[in-house]
């Protein structure tokens, strides 16, 4: 593996910084915090084992659906920017940046992928696909105009988000996310 791809394997931003990269953009200013550091309600939100989707649609009490910013599919690689909405609303709850290892999934499942009307949050669980999801790093970001277009936000903002990667049941990586959170209330 080339030094340049080890490095953003491990970046606490991959693979939002490939989607930056790839616009000419830099990424916003971003660190790494504790996430028992992490205010609520973001706290919550972010530090667990479970998906994003289910965690949001518990928290917001209903349906959640995606809506696509841009995609990129390198064989069975599959990238893609995502904003989360509230079903009814289409309130931005969540900017994602994700790579999905197709290969990793059944045809039905690859094919509702890619047919992108759903999280991959959905999918998982429409199709019974264990998982096992694994915070990297949880992060504290500035919104910057492509952050705040996406959510619907003026001004600066504090926003908090974390770097996770799901494994199958054999171990094996099947996604690496970034899940950025607007302000809440």
């Amino acid at each position: 593996m080339n030094t340049t791809l080890a490095n953003a394997l491990h970046s606490i931003a991959y693979p939002l910084d490939e989607f930056y990269a790839r616009s000419g953009l830099n990424l916003p200013p971003l660190d790494q915090i504790d996430g028992e550091a992490l205010p609520e309600p973001y706290k919550s939100l972010l530090v667990h084992e479970r998906d994003m989707t289910s965690t949001l649609e518990n928290f917001h009490q209903t349906g959640i659906h995606l809506r696509l910013v841009s995609r990129d599919q390198r064989g069975d690689e599959y990238f893609r920017e995502v904003v989360l909405v509230l079903d009814g609303s289409e309130k931005p709850v969540e900017f994602g940046a994700i790579k999905i290892l197709l290969d990793k999934f059944p045809e039905k499942a690859r094919q509702e992928i890619l047919r992108e009307q759903f999280p991959l949050g959905h999918l998982l669980k429409d199709f019974a696909i264990e998982y096992q999801s694994c915070p990297k790093a949880f992060l504290r970001i500035a919104s910057d105009k492509t952050i705040n277009g996406l959510l619907g936000l003026a001004g600066a903002h504090l926003l908090y988000g974390r770097r996770n990667t799901l494994l199958n049941a054999a171990g094996d990586p099947i996604a690496e996310i970034v899940e950025i959170l607007p302000p809440t209330g």
